[in-house]
């Protein structure tokens, strides 16, 4: 029986079956490859034409990737709304604070005005009512005025009398003339005549003379308070008299 040694560096030669066996597994090979690389819509072709046809190009969808770069491109437009958003808020936050915090001022200022205003209002009162109580009250030179004058003066000093009472008899005893004198009566036969706006005699004037008035008889004022005081003495008070006294 033979055998069919190889030996190193040689090899059985190939015989026709062999050949024509290798071309059929190489020829499906390049099939197998062909309708790998032909798109899935295109018809399939035979051994020779996959054989013979140029090589297929492999093509690529890019709609996801477009898809992909969309959905970022809006969460970034999202996040730049949201963003802004967030900023305008604090923006009328702080207009707000701002308007809230000058109102305050605004309403502080003017009700410190209004303090300092009343202040100086009140202390030019004080002034006006302490330049009052200071100053003198001044009368007219009328008989009007002197007897307001005799009455704020018999008041002081605790002497009844009224307006109407003192200026009714004025007029009956010397018609308002302060420098009246009567030469006629018996006071003056008795050489003490009465003078002034209430017929006053010198004794009489001396002895009821009201002090803080003028020693002259014939001053107005003197001469009514000391008839009045003289009158509240006699008769309770110048109101009462309606006659010669």
């Amino acid at each position: 029986m033979s055998k069919n040694i190889l030996t190193r560096g040689h090899s059985r030669a190939l015989t026709r079956h062999h050949k024509l066996a290798v071309a059929g597994v190489a020829a499906l090979g390049a099939a197998a490859i062909g309708l790998s690389a032909v798109p899935s819509n295109a018809s399939t072709a035979g051994p020779a034409e996959a054989a013979s046809a140029p090589e297929a190009k492999v093509t690529y969808r890019t709609e996801p990737i477009q898809d992909v770069k969309a959905g970022v491109t809006d969460r970034d437009a999202a996040s730049s709304i949201k963003i802004e958003q967030i900023a305008a808020k604090k923006e009328a936050a702080a207009q707000a604070a701002a308007k809230k915090k000058a109102a305050a001022a605004a309403a502080a200022k003017a009700k410190a005005e209004k303090a300092r205003q009343t202040e100086e209002s009140t202390s030019r009162a004080a002034e006006r009512a302490e330049v009052k109580k200071a100053a003198p009250k001044t009368y007219g030179n009328t008989l009007d005025g002197w007897i307001r004058e005799s009455l704020a003066i018999m008041k002081k000093h605790g002497i009844p009398g009224s307006y109407e009472g003192i200026h009714r008899n004025i007029i009956r005893e010397s018609s308002g003339n302060p420098k009246a004198i009567n030469l006629w009566d018996v006071n003056a036969k008795n050489g003490i005549p009465s003078k002034g706006l209430l017929q006053v005699i010198p004794p009489t004037f001396e002895a009821y003379h009201v002090p803080g008035t003028s020693k002259n008889i014939y001053d107005p004022v003197a001469n009514i308070t000391a008839a009045c005081n003289y009158a509240a003495d006699k008769y309770g008070t110048m109101d009462n008299v309606d006659s010669a006294y």
